[in-house]
């Protein structure tokens, strides 16, 4: 099945390119419906790649390097580690490709000791323009942690406090969709590959539960549910709503066991 391409424009903000909208712009970036709309789809992705180019330059944005369809997604996004030390955070990738890179990885967090950093459009403009070439390498550059943290603490935009406590269960399946956006699972992967990684799941769920072995059956259950939650996205539905859903079916259920096997009511 061909991949559908989406050209979206951000008022005042970008041109861009997704796969997947309800997921890159609205869940990443943030933005509802009506404040973005769709200037061109296709399934050619050398198409889309020119039309992104011509149309920054038609409406006045800052044009990518980087053609959409030389964007390593699966690659870039799985190296993009930033090294972190009391001092600094570093980037693995040169000032000249920086705005770029970054763009890519809206949404990615690291943990410093001032608190937790994060990815979104006012960081990654703060950064472009506060970084500095390393030392070492062409291939490197970093920011001051304390710089940050203070210019993003006087706009009262990063709540360190907040953000170094554990995710709670409504935090946790916006983190797996980030998760999964960072590593290019909503670009390339689709709803029949999840579902076959599921399966491999129950697989291994199974024979967790025949060896009668807790951690791994754990962690089998988690991993199921992080690819439902993928699942649940490409079928355009949040697992959230499919939780729900499910709970307020059976909620008010009579019925009995059987057999080890609750029947309900009919």
């Amino acid at each position: 099945m061909k991949k559908t391409y989406y050209l979206y424009h951000i008022p005042g903000k970008k041109i861009g390119v997704t796969c997947n909208l309800k997921n890159r712009v609205e869940k990443i970036q943030g933005y509802s419906e009506g404040e973005y709309n769709v200037l061109y789809e296709t399934d050619d992705i050398d198409d889309i790649s020119e039309k992104e180019i011509e149309y920054q330059k038609k409406l006045g944005y800052k044009v990518d390097r980087t053609l959409y369809k030389n964007l390593n997604f699966k690659s870039n996004k799985i190296k993009m580690k930033i090294n972190s030390t009391e001092q600094t955070s570093t980037f693995p990738v040169s000032l000249l490709g920086l705005k770029d890179y970054l763009d890519l990885h809206v949404g990615l967090s690291w943990t410093t000791h001032l608190g937790k950093f994060k990815l979104t459009e006012e960081a990654i403009r703060w950064i472009c323009n506060n970084a500095h070439k390393s030392q070492y390498t062409d291939d490197r550059c970093y920011i001051y942690n304390k710089a940050f943290y203070e210019a993003f603490i006087s706009e009262g935009l990063l709540d360190t406090t907040e953000q170094l406590k554990a995710p709670t269960m409504r935090d946790i399946f916006p983190l797996i969709r980030q998760w999964a956006d960072e590593r290019g699972i909503y670009d390339e992967g689709d709803e029949k590959t999840q579902y076959i990684k599921l399966m491999e799941e129950a697989g291994e769920l199974a024979q967790a539960l025949l060896k009668q072995n807790k951690a791994e059956a754990t962690d089998a259950i988690g991993d199921m549910v992080v690819v439902l939650t993928n699942l649940a996205t490409f079928i355009g539905a949040d697992i959230e709503d499919c939780i729900t859903d499910a709970y307020n079916v059976i909620k008010n259920r009579k019925g009995k066991m059987n057999n080890g096997t609750f029947v309900k009511e009919l």
